[in-house]
């Protein structure tokens, strides 16, 4: 019985597949690179070569060749808001279609924002992107990208970065605008965090455009989350202002919003109180809810912030802000009604 282990055997390289199948080794190491010079035929013709050799590039070899390693980092501060995940799926499924992996880092509150920031040094991120990580300061947002391409989804920031995000104001107006349509005059509004640049944005607009139309600011509750359990309680504390309708700052404070006011404080929605929300997030249009909301256009923020992390030279940073789209739902308006 032998038992020394086998040597094993060492993997094919690029330059062997390449002598292999009659290519150069520049060949080979563009059919593996997303968006390289290299036409549709020959790529096709390595990476059948590959599959019958069984050659798999090397990783490791080719971040030391290239100074590259083609991972991401995601930095997110609210996972418990369901917009955030859908969000984060879309970018990471986005990611990997350019050849690139994600790697996330959930900066909790209370937690050391240092330690995640040095965890985004020591794993050599080629790039970032900060999801509305509200808990970064403007100095460590700075120190978390230097050096690196990044993008800021859903937040405004005054460093020279660029930053994507839904026209929150143009989305506000809309939503009061329909409350107006609808004949809704007194209306309360639930904040999500109301010290972020976003939180302010969208309550500056809806207060604006309330009193552009004449209708009244009956009361506004927060509990500084973007969470159901926030809804639920700034929902009952607007109700002693009598408002015919409620606004949340967020779907997920207007789902935990819309349970209160039915189950807790027994009223019909929309017949004695209209909601409505921001996000469109899956559960808004479930038919418990049927949430009226605006809908961030989410699949155009992902794509432009992949356009960010091409091959070429890196785009000058910018304010992008996208309209997003009204869906009116019976949280404010029963089928057949007419006024709108």
């Amino acid at each position: 019985m032998n038992d020394r282990l086998e040597t094993p055997k060492r993997p094919m390289t690029s330059r062997q597949l390449a002598a292999l199948i009659g290519v150069s080794q520049a060949a080979v190491s563009r059919a593996f690179t997303p968006g390289s010079s290299i036409s549709p035929e020959l790529r096709e013709r390595i990476l059948r070569g590959a599959r019958e050799f069984g050659y798999q590039p090397n990783a490791i070899a080719s971040m030391l060749t290239t100074r590259r390693t083609n991972i991401i980092g995601l930095v997110v501060s609210d996972m418990s808001n369901p917009f955030h995940p859908a969000m984060v799926e879309r970018l990471t499924r986005g990611l990997q279609r350019l050849g690139l992996q994600s790697l996330l880092f959930n900066v909790t509150p209370g937690a050391r924002v240092e330690d995640q920031l040095i965890a985004i040094r020591t794993y050599n991120v080629d790039a970032v992107i900060v999801l509305s990580a509200t808990v970064l300061s403007e100095r460590d947002l700075a120190w978390a990208v230097e050096g690196r391409r990044a993008v800021v989804l859903n937040r405004l920031t005054t460093q020279d970065i660029t930053t994507i995000c839904c026209d929150t104001g143009l989305g506000m107006r809309a939503l009061v605008d329909h409350l107006h349509a609808i004949g809704r005059r007194r209306i309360g509004y639930v904040a999500g965090l109301t010290r972020s640049a976003i939180g302010m944005e969208r309550h500056s607009a809806f207060t604006t455009r309330l009193a552009e139309l004449g209708m009244r600011l009956t009361g506004t509750a927060s509990y500084e989350s973007h969470s159901y359990e926030a809804g639920w309680k700034g929902a009952l504390d607007l109700l002693a202002g009598k408002p015919d309708a409620i606004l949340f700052a967020t779907d997920i404070l207007a789902l935990g919003g819309m349970d209160a006011l039915r189950e807790a404080a027994g009223l019909r929605i929309p017949e004695d109180i209209a909601v409505a929300g921001f996000d469109d997030i899956a559960l808004a249009g479930w038919p418990h809810y049927a949430l009226t909301t605006y809908r961030q256009p989410i699949d155009q923020m992902v794509e432009l912030t992949l356009s960010q992390f091409t091959a070429g030279p890196a785009p000058a940073p910018a304010h992008i802000a996208i309209p997003g789209e009204l869906v009116i739902r019976g949280s404010t308006q029963r089928l057949g009604d007419t006024t709108v």
